[in-house]
């Protein structure tokens, strides 16, 4: 059967990849943990400095340390820079010239990043289809960064969630380690899940 194909404008789509505090499309794109609202990172670290909501739904990031609950959204980043025409090679090179104007070293990720936008496009112009050295190369990367983990190398607890409440069963396994910034919230939302409840606001 015939693939249906539909052309989408990107004026159409600019409303999930753009960053409601800037406006522009989204650079270093970081979400918060607490809602998955996405913004620009300088943009969302600016706008905390003074503030401990969401920018978006002004739900409450933490009291005192809401720059802790946030993450970078590397999925999001890779769309968004898929999607917008010469949007990465561009921000490649202020980053550059960013840093070669204050005398710094360029850091790796940029190099990296740089490097690896131009292979791409560079084999894609001269109609280059098959694997070659750098291909392998490139996944080996991958590969050896999937290993990592992406987690903040914050303090790790144990907790015990024993159930104390005759509506609720029990957790099968009883013990579990999260990070040391974990919220109550995001306890409940996690035994929820276990349990198959229909909100966590029965926890």
């Amino acid at each position: 059967p015939t693939m249906m194909t539909r052309k989408i404008k990107l004026w159409d789509i600019n409303v999930h990849i753009t960053c409601p505090l800037c406006n522009g499309y989204l650079i270093d794109a970081t979400t918060v943990t607490e809602c998955l609202h996405t913004f620009c990172r300088s943009c969302l670290v600016k706008y905390l400095e003074e503030n401990n909501t969401c920018p978006t739904c002004r739900i409450v990031i933490h009291q005192s340390h809401p720059l802790q609950y946030i993450g970078h959204d590397r999925t999001m980043q890779d769309i968004v820079y898929k999607l917008v025409p010469g949007l990465q090679e561009a921000e490649m090179k202020k980053q550059r010239e960013f840093y070669h104007k204050l005398g710094m070293e360029i850091p790796g990720d940029v190099k990296g990043e740089t490097w690896s936008a131009k292979q791409h496009l560079d084999s894609h112009r001269n109609g280059e289809t098959k694997p070659d050295e750098n291909s392998n190369k490139e996944t080996s990367e991958e590969k050896q960064e999937e290993d990592n983990d992406y987690h903040r190398s914050d303090e790790q607890v144990s907790i015990c969630l024993e159930c104390n409440s005759s509506k609720l069963r029990g957790l099968k396994r009883k013990w579990i380690r999260c990070s040391a910034q974990a919220t109550v919230l995001h306890l409940k939302k996690f035994i929820a899940k276990k349990l198959n409840l229909s909100s966590f606001n029965e926890v």
